[in-house]
């Protein structure tokens, strides 16, 4: 087994698009292949059949498997056929879907490049969100508070800047403010009825664990109040007083990745969405 791991595998992406939806498929894969070394290589808008001809030249420089989401059937007949003579093994990821969706719509797939990351209203949604979350990340313009869709209240590094990004790439204004003990929060807080606001909370023994590597990151000392269990103690449960004297629900993100945490946060803002009447702006794929 260990003369395995130590093997390194090659796969190549390729995409006649940015490569966006195939490179998370296969990142969500490859989390069920622990130890295993494997290079990728991106090889997106792939638009021609010439260069498809050309890229076969850098595949076999680094054999491995090959996959792709191609629609066009003249680049797609270069890549299959090259690797059939190469004896290279190819898939196509989104065929089985797509293929499967078109006989229960008893329809044919339109096979336009791309048609996913067309500049419609949910993609400008989401660049509006983003622009919004970068300049309110950190408690920035507490005024604004209330034009958030989502607010994320919790002590340092709960994860809530990566969260609120996350949460923003999906269309979702996202705002985050940090909870410092004997530091008056932004008044803006005790005026959010009708919003959504959720605390981001963990375990004081992995916040002193990851307060300590960051502190080590920077070549900072490591003593001192920020790192002192007994006190992170007293800052969490002071955050979780906090949110439940304003009836805000909150999430424990220990142990939790970014996206396990935002996934919660959804969960818990379509929940509140139902509960209030109100009418979900969150992309067709997340609803």
């Amino acid at each position: 087994m260990k003369e395995r791991h130590s093997k390194s595998y090659h796969l190549h992406l390729v995409s006649d698009a940015t490569g966006e939806t195939l490179e998370a498929i296969v990142s969500a894969a490859l989390v069920q292949f622990e130890g295993v070394n494997v290079q990728k290589h991106f090889w997106p808008l792939i638009r021609s059949a010439l260069q498809m001809d050309r890229l076969m030249g850098d595949i076999l420089d680094a054999p491995g498997l090959v996959l792709y989401t191609l629609v066009n059937p003249e680049i797609r007949d270069v890549l299959e056929q090259r690797c059939l003579e190469e004896n290279i093994p190819s898939l196509s990821i989104l065929d089985p879907v797509i293929n499967l969706l078109g006989s229960y719509f008893n329809q044919k797939a339109s096979h336009e490049p791309g048609r996913q990351h067309m500049m419609d209203a949910h993609y400008f949604q989401r660049i509006d969100a983003l622009h919004f979350t970068m300049a309110h990340d950190d408690g920035q313009l507490a005024m604004d508070l209330p034009q958030a869709d989502i607010v994320l209240v919790g002590v340092s590094r709960s994860s809530k800047t990566p969260t609120s990004i996350y949460l923003a790439n999906k269309g979702l204004k996202t705002a985050n403010v940090p909870f410092v003990p004997n530091c008056p929060m932004p008044a803006e807080l005790d005026h959010m009825e009708g919003k959504f606001v959720v605390g981001l909370t963990t375990s004081p023994d992995r916040l002193v664990q990851i307060r300590t590597n960051r502190l080590r990151s920077i070549n900072q000392d490591e003593s001192g109040d920020y790192t002192d269990l007994d006190l992170i103690q007293d800052e969490v449960k002071q955050c979780r007083r906090y949110c439940a004297e304003r009836g805000w629900s909150t999430i424990d993100v220990t142990r939790r990745s970014i996206e396990e945490t935002a996934a919660a946060v959804l969960n818990k803002y379509n929940t509140w969405l139902n509960e209030n009447g109100k009418t979900a702006r969150l992309p067709v794929d997340l609803q």
